[in-house]
């Protein structure tokens, strides 16, 4: 494999799946989140729910991973982790966030901003339960997450030990250091790529209770 990378500005692609249009969509951006997510999982694309979460501590220092869409309603779009972790640190000094989906096969991407809260120890303790056994073990040991630790022997070991220990009881209680957010979306902005350049961006802007729809410069 050559370490040389090639001429990436020679790297492009037209897009011409789609356009968008202020007459086509809806008023509601949750709907037309929901219109597009739906378009996304009924194309059998791998994975649609993933979205980047971007956060940042009270300096300003960005921090952006990959994580699970795991519920999606007017309330807000919820996601789970290890409260110690990065993010869960960002979220504590700087409630504000955003999430990007990003689906390449349409040529779309929803980028949806707003405030981040806990979601209640109840649905978290609930969805925790819905994991798979194995999941919810590597909750218990994956503390404090992005911590160092010293080989990935290690880590296996501490799994396999936990594993040994609770071996088929019931229930593995939800670790207290773990649960859900939502993010309370004030924001939205919907990208469908177009030839030349040209694409098509419409914002959604929550003003007074209500939505303000705006078309965007490419």
């Amino acid at each position: 494999m050559s370490d040389v990378i090639k001429d990436l500005s020679e790297l492009r692609l037209s897009y011409e799946q789609g356009e968008l249009h202020e007459a086509q969509i809806s008023n509601d951006p949750h709907v037309q989140f929901l219109n597009w997510f739906n378009h996304a999982l009924d194309a059998n694309l791998h994975e649609p729910y993933t979205m980047s979460l971007a956060t940042a501590n009270a300096q300003g220092r960005p921090h952006v991973r990959t994580v699970l869409l795991r519920g999606a309603t007017e309330a807000g779009y919820d996601f789970y982790t290890n409260y110690d972790s990065q993010k869960g640190l960002d979220l504590a000094e700087n409630p504000f966030a955003e999430l990007l989906f990003y689906w390449p096969s349409l040529e779309r991407q929803v980028r949806i901003s707003g405030k981040v809260i806990k979601i209640s120890e109840q649905e978290s303790t609930d969805y925790y339960h819905k994991r798979p056994r194995d999941s919810q073990i590597a909750a218990h040991i994956s503390t404090p997450q992005s911590g160092a630790i010293s080989s990935r022997e290690e880590l296996q070991q501490r799994f396999q030990q936990l594993q040994q220990r609770v071996g088929d009881q019931d229930e593995l209680a939800k670790p207290e250091f773990w649960g859900g957010y939502r993010l309370e979306a004030d924001y939205y902005e919907f990208w469908q790529g177009r030839p030349n350049r040209l694409h098509d961006r419409l914002s959604y802007e929550k003003q007074n209770d209500h939505w303000v729809i705006q078309r965007l410069m490419p």
